[in-house]
């Protein structure tokens, strides 16, 4: 009989997760506290508890080739860059095309996950899950924790002195979802992450006024890049990645500088960032929106008057109605216990992001923890693929003793007044390729240049796409060629509607 493995939550991660486990033939129960896959992608008019939330027009920040999973093209007739409604479709055909359905409790939260009393032999998991107020208690062979990080936010009020004088209105990004709450009002946008840049964008649109401050300022990039082609599709190629790695420091530091800076030049703007290594926002108006006066960019909040607030190096107050702390969200497991996810001195050891160190047996897996400079989807598909693979004890590539010496810091929780991203930013491309590389998945571009060399200089100098990671290995799929011969052709086919007529002159 196949290892019983639960699975919290059916987002982007827990609906990868379980369909992996089916690949490697073990048995998924994916545990989902709402009615409805989708997590994160699901939109609801209503900001619902221990749930992420979306506003309406949230689109996704990578392109559908780079956002695919990997043996499941998107539709060649969906836009490039993905409305959440149209996220949350592909979502569901995945859902019918590999049956996962029939694995998924609906209406059922996990309450608590702890280890059994001969954990150290079975390395099995007691999990208790709640369902219409009727609790149950569940024996697994191996969890995997996919609930994701968007559902608790943070709101460090504490960083802000004079917010208990303020007389407007302020609320997290996580409650906001139509604009008309800024109509005629004078908008402060505290942080500069891509909701804080969306928020800000809509806004300006019918408020009187909208300012942003931002203590480290960010690098800003459109979806549409180089000639019109998806910024992604330009930026995480093998070319790219090998250029970003090999050259020293300052030269690799250098040549992102320039290229983040052709679209327009951040100092002028006000937004050079502080620290050079930033995850980019996405945002096609911010710069438009600054030039034409709608947007003003200021440094971080020094105080809160009664209807106004006092930014540093400025002397001058700015009055303001309304405040939306565009701040983040703070990662919390609730229903593990702190000897599973231990989080010391800020920092939760897993190794590569995903098994908790300290662990007798690699038993436990945590999801979706990363922030990639590129698609989520691809990447959390990937810890699966490997996370299975270890359950089996196939190629665990965990007991050995680098697991044991290298704690890897995979995660780094910063003190509340730090407003960092809390989620490791990676390279996705070499991080990808380490996980493919242990399950033996990851693509050879020498190989392949003697047997199949068109194949071979699509995969090095073309987009990074991640059917590359099914070419060889475990969960070979017949597709994979293919899907990356044409990535450019389901790529244009939702733009290129109009060819002209080519006239006789």
């Amino acid at each position: 009989a196949g290892m019983r493995v639960a699975v919290v939550g059916a987002g982007v991660s827990g609906l990868a997760a379980t369909k992996c486990c089916l690949d490697e033939g073990l048995k998924p129960t994916c545990f989902e506290q709402s009615r409805h896959i989708g997590g994160l992608w699901r939109y609801t008019e209503h900001v619902e508890a221990g749930r992420p939330s979306l506003y309406p027009s949230v689109i996704s920040n990578t392109s559908k080739e780079m956002s695919a999973f990997s043996d499941f093209p998107y539709p060649e007739d969906f836009p490039v860059f993905l409305p959440n409604a149209q996220l949350l479709d592909y979502l569901r055909r995945y859902v019918e095309f590999f049956g996962l359905r029939e694995h998924i409790k609906f209406g059922t939260t996990v309450v608590s996950i702890r280890k059994r009393p001969d954990f150290a032999t079975t390395g099995q998991w007691d999990v208790a899950t709640k369902a219409d107020g009727k609790q149950t208690l569940h024996v697994f062979d191996a969890v995997m924790v996919c609930s994701g990080n968007f559902s608790e936010p943070s709101l460090p009020l504490h960083c802000f002195p004079g917010i208990e004088k303020f007389q407007g209105q302020y609320f997290h990004s996580r409650q906001y979802k139509h604009p008309d709450v800024f109509q005629g009002k004078r908008v402060l946008v505290v942080g500069m992450g891509n909701s804080g840049v969306d928020i800000a964008v809509e806004a300006s649109r019918v408020a009187t006024k909208v300012t942003v401050c931002t203590g480290r300022g960010a690098w800003v990039l459109s979806r549409v890049f180089d000639h019109g082609y998806p910024w992604d599709m330009v930026f995480n190629t093998r070319l790219m990645s090998l250029i970003r790695n090999s050259l020293p420091g300052p030269l690799s530091r250098g040549l992102i500088n320039y290229r983040v800076n052709q679209w327009f030049k951040h100092e002028n703007y006000g937004l050079q960032p502080e620290k050079r290594y930033s995850l980019p926002v996405l945002n096609d108006d911010l710069p438009s929106y600054i030039l034409t006066g709608r947007i003003t960019i200021k440094p971080s909040v020094k105080e809160f008057k009664d209807n106004s607030v006092v930014f540093h190096n400025y002397s001058e107050e700015e009055p303001i109605d309304i405040v939306v702390f565009c701040t983040g969200y703070n990662v919390s497991f609730p229903f593990l216990e702190e000897a599973v996810v231990k989080v010391e001195n800020k920092h939760a050891s897993l190794y590569k992001y995903v098994f908790p160190t300290h662990l007798q047996r690699p038993t436990l897996a945590i999801l979706g923890l990363i922030k990639p400079f590129g698609a989520i989807m691809p990447v959390v598909e990937m810890q699966a693929r490997w996370v299975t693979r270890v359950f089996k004890g196939k190629r665990a590539n965990v007991n050995s003793p680098m697991y044991q010496n290298i704690v890897q810091t995979g995660h780094v929780l910063p003190s509340p007044c730090t407003k960092r991203d809390l989620i490791l930013k990676t390279d996705c491309l070499v991080y990808m390729d380490k996980l493919a590389s242990f399950i033996g998945a990851k693509p050879s571009v020498l190989g392949l240049l003697c047997r199949d060399p068109w194949l071979a200089l699509t995969v090095f100098f073309g987009p990074c796409t991640p059917y590359q990671y099914r070419l060889s290995g475990p969960g070979r799929w017949e597709g994979a060629r293919q899907a990356i011969l044409t990535q450019w052709v389901r790529t244009l086919k939702p733009t290129k509607t109009r060819v002209p007529t080519v006239s006789s002159s």
